[in-house]
């Protein structure tokens, strides 16, 4: 079975590229991607699904029936892409603008309808139904993901010929990683993403002239104290094994040399690989702020954004999704991660709520090394189309995993 699906997969292979590059071309951002939408739709053309186009976004929800009743599997690919000026020097480069394909997700949503037509061509031999999840804003905590399962994503209704209930019993997501070999499959049971919030934190002093700070109330010393403190908070209660991590990304301050400022602007991210050590990060940037603060007599105002959650894979959908990447590709092209990555994932929306594990698809360019190439969100990454039959294949095998009749 998996050597067939690889065929077919490959013989998909020249329609699947073209989809993935006209949407390098033209990449568009956030909630709203109209032209990928129209350009989905027409790769989706043809086949029996029952499309459902979500209002609140761009989104896509293609449901395949197969011949005989049974749950339902989720696949998703994102669509959008990121605020970036390219520079790959692709064939294929983006023809607008600021806004380039910089994390893969022309690859899967390319992917995603490759395995649409894979599936549908099979359609005979499922028992159940496959949900196709096309999501625009994953990107900059747009949380398209949420937006969707908000406006009744997984209400999947009754098969019509016996009236049984179809709930969704699976969800998976392949995520495309230049720094893994093409084809390797990477992932984990349990955490497999860290959470993302931002903080902003506001420090307010009395500002005055630079050669009186006596008469002033300096905020900036206070602003960095804080954030010296913040890492120290970090290395010295939070356990190295279930971590966690607090980076500032900006510090804003006055407008001129010889003026001592009012109020002095901290922003960063707190990220965690559990839902515990989260809030106690919470709680401690909260806590050193205000305690610096009040040793310095300022005032201060701190604001926690809540960005994504963690990417939590259920432990035997993800050990499932493992062993069907390791007949598909080979044990050796099937790596187990040992610990999280720390960056966050807005397909923890949907883990949330139905088992499911996201997986990294190696995408290295031959030419290049898997360890040094340039990562995902650099303006110089390129991913090997040579990856995208693996994924079809992959995402059609793992919805058979739970829908082959007999």
């Amino acid at each position: 079975m998996t050597h067939e699906l690889l065929e077919a997969a490959a013989a998909l292979q020249p329609q699947t590229a073209a989809l993935r590059r006209q949407l390098h071309r033209q990449p568009e951002l956030g909630l709203h991607t109209p032209n990928t939408r129209a350009a989905v739709l027409a790769a989706l053309d043809g086949l029996a699904l029952d499309i459902t186009l979500h209002e609140t976004t761009s989104g896509i929800a293609a449901l395949l029936t197969g011949a005989h009743p049974g749950p339902t599997v989720l696949l998703r690919g994102d669509m959008d892409a990121l605020p970036l000026q390219e520079d790959t020097g692709e064939s294929c480069t983006s023809e607008l603008d600021g806004a380039m394909h910089a994390c893969g997700h022309d690859g899967h949503t390319a992917m995603l309808a490759g395995a649409a037509h894979l599936l549908a061509d099979r359609r005979r031999e499922l028992a159940g139904r496959v949900l196709f999840m096309f999501q625009p804003g994953e990107e900059n905590g747009s949380r398209g993901a949420l937006h969707m399962l908000d406006e009744g994503l997984l209400d999947v209704p009754v098969h019509a010929v016996d009236g049984s209930a179809s709930p969704v019993v699976a969800a998976y997501a392949l995520h495309l990683t230049p720094n893994a070999p093409t084809g390797a499959v990477v992932s984990k049971p349990g955490p497999l993403m860290a959470s993302s919030d931002r903080i902003t934190i506001t420090v307010t002093g009395r500002g005055g002239h630079a050669s009186d700070p006596s008469r002033a109330l300096d905020p900036i010393p206070v602003a960095c104290e804080v954030v010296q403190a913040l890492q120290t908070m970090v290395t010295r209660t939070i356990d190295v094994f279930d971590p966690g991590i607090v980076t500032i990304g900006r510090i804003a301050a006055g407008t001129t040399s010889n003026v001592i400022p009012e109020t002095a602007v901290i922003e960063g991210t707190v990220r965690a690989v559990s839902r515990s050590t989260r809030q106690r990060l919470h709680d401690g940037v909260r806590r050193v702020a205000e305690g610096v603060a009040s040793a310095h007599g300022v005032g201060v105002e701190v604001e926690l954004g809540l960005g994504y959650g963690v990417t939590i894979n259920d432990v035997d959908v993800a050990d499932g999704a493992l062993a069907a990447a390791a007949e598909l590709v080979g044990a050796a092209q099937t790596v187990r991660l040992a610990h999280p990555t720390m960056g966050a994932e807005d397909f923890s929306y949907v883990v949330d709520r139905v088992p499911g594990a996201m997986l990294f698809l190696g995408c290295t360019p031959h030419e290049q090394n898997y360890l040094t190439a340039a990562t995902n969100h650099s303006n110089r990454v390129v991913h090997d189309e040579a990856a995208l039959p693996v994924g079809v294949a992959l995402h059609a095998a793992l919805a058979l995993r739970h829908l082959t009749a007999g």
